[in-house]
């Protein structure tokens, strides 16, 4: 669009179906890879993708011309079918519905990227279920427990 100019940063985190530990150190990089790659033929910037082995953290500079669920169905979907194919797990990989999405300025780009780049390091000390937790709290997001947790918790 014309006359657009925009600068939006959104970190986007979602879980494995029933939270299991598929995603293996053997091929993660790969599948960040190719996240990233999803991001950039959709016209969007990507900035880091990490996570652990039941979860993704996508941080991206978002356009106002893609909304974010369309960007996400499409990164699930599109890896969803990656994974399948080139028979990452046994049996069929799929993520879990809906995601968390949380807003960020430029000068915060740094402490996302390495939160991101730091996961590993994060998780000994904080579980997903903490962690998502506190996303939601830091910013104000309201939920209600009864629904958030059933894909956590499976």
């Amino acid at each position: 669009m014309p006359g657009t100019f925009s600068q939006v940063y959104i970190q986007i985190v979602f879980a494995v179906r029933g939270r299991e530990n598929l995603i293996s150190k053997t091929w993660n990089t790969e599948l960040h890879k190719y996240i990233s790659g999803i991001i950039t033929n959709k016209g969007q910037q990507p900035i880091i993708v990490g996570g652990m082995p039941d979860h993704i953290h996508v941080f991206v500079g978002l356009k106002p011309s893609m909304s974010i669920s369309d960007l996400v169905r499409d990164i699930k979907n599109n890896s969803s079918n990656f994974i399948n194919s080139k028979k990452f797990v046994k049996g069929k990989f799929s993520w879990q519905e809906g995601f968390g999405a949380f807003s960020y300025g430029h000068s915060q780009i740094d402490q996302v990227y390495n939160y991101i780049l730091n996961q590993e390091q994060h998780h000994h000390k904080t579980t997903f279920k903490e962690e998502y937790l506190q996303f939601l709290k830091r910013f104000e997001v309201d939920y209600d427990e009864k629904y958030l947790f059933e894909w956590i918790d499976k």
